[in-house]
């Protein structure tokens, strides 16, 4: 399992200490500092099995700044977050061919 972290985030680090509390193995992706490709980001979709938009942060500066739209085609915003990881939604946790987002942090813990 990874776990997409961003430790300035409060459920980031809330889904980080329920998987330490669970004794859960896994790995912790800085998405932050190890931007993930647009490659990647349609396999997290996938997995998640969610629209882009509700990838996103649409409240961040970076996605008024960069001109989207929540009406836009899920491949220019798959393409906005590999270019400004800061756009997506946090955490995420993955855990082979499933996924799932941590709002609230709980929520992880169903794919396990």
């Amino acid at each position: 399992m990874i776990l997409w972290h961003n430790p300035r985030c409060s459920k980031s680090r809330q889904a980080l200490a329920l998987l330490e509390e669970k004794g859960v193995r896994f790995e912790i992706r800085k998405y932050l500092e190890d931007t993930p490709s647009v490659t990647e980001l349609e396999a997290l979709q996938k997995a998640l099995n969610l629209p882009a938009i509700d990838m996103m942060r649409p409240k961040e500066a970076a996605f008024k700044e960069m001109g989207l739209s929540k009406d836009m085609e899920d491949s220019a915003l798959l393409a906005a977050m590999a270019e400004q990881p800061k756009l997506i939604e946090r955490p995420v946790l993955v855990n082979g061919d499933k996924a799932m987002t941590g709002r609230p942090p709980e929520r992880i813990l169903e794919i396990l």
